[in-house]
């Protein structure tokens, strides 16, 4: 094997073929040492195909994590079963089909509710399966919350009590949670303050919202009613 790649005039691995994502080892190796000759749309291709790879990964771990909680999950579980409870109709009943894992361009959450669409989860936030069930947990609230309360997600203090509910709730917001997302300097406010901080982050990001000033105002407002309530749950128990 000679220094440029070549192995009797190929550049491909001992076993001659390029890896699996299609990606010659020589062309990984020039990339990532920055040694040797890559032309700039080797460049482009190279990140093109590994972006992709890491985009399926991500995604077939989401749905395997997803699959593992609906099974496994007594959070999980407990607020399907609350949410079929309030339904009204078919349409509105818990459907494995309503959560969905995609790339989000958005750095400031994992997942998201819409009320006609169902639930978002971010695949390329979710840190490991655990993350995963606090995310779903919280997004499970919003969708028992909008049927149970009718919330309108435009009037701010709806949006404000559901989000501290379901950050309170879901188990997000738990001192070893915290720890692990490195969120070590929230550790001395607690869970009040990591609730308080997350539901000011959404409320902030809805577009009838005009800053984080009013954000918090409105949360304060709502603070004290809606931290207290914990249906379905007794009490806050993750």
């Amino acid at each position: 094997m000679s220094l440029d790649g070549s192995n009797k005039g190929s550049n491909k691995g001992s076993d001659g073929n390029d890896g699996d994502d299609g990606i010659s080892w020589f062309t990984s190796l020039k990339y990532k040492t920055g040694l040797g000759t890559l032309s700039e749309k080797d460049k482009v291709e190279y990140e093109f195909k590994k972006n992709n790879e890491k985009k399926l990964k991500d995604c077939q771990a989401c749905y395997e994590y997803r699959d593992w909680m609906l099974s496994y999950s007594p959070t999980v579980r407990f607020m399907i079963e609350q949410i079929d409870k309030v339904a009204k109709n078919s349409n509105e009943k818990f459907s494995s089909q309503k959560i969905v894992c995609e790339e989000c361009n958005d750095n400031t959450k994992g997942g998201g509710f819409h009320p006609e669409l169902g639930i978002l989860i971010c695949q390329d936030k979710i840190l490991d399966k655990w993350h995963l069930e606090d995310t779903l947990s919280h997004e499970l609230i919003h969708y028992y919350d909008n049927l149970k309360f009718k919330v309108d997600w435009f009037n701010l203090k709806h949006h404000a009590c559901s989000e501290i509910r379901a950050s309170s709730l879901s188990g997000e917001c738990r001192i070893m949670a915290q720890f692990w997302r490195a969120a070590i300097k929230n550790f001395s406010r607690g869970h009040q303050a990591c609730v308080k901080r997350r539901a000011i982050l959404s409320v902030q990001a809805n577009p009838n919202c005009h800053g984080k000033e009013e954000a918090e105002k409105i949360v304060n407002e709502v603070w004290e009613s809606c931290f207290n309530d914990t249906r379905p749950f007794e009490e806050i128990y993750r």
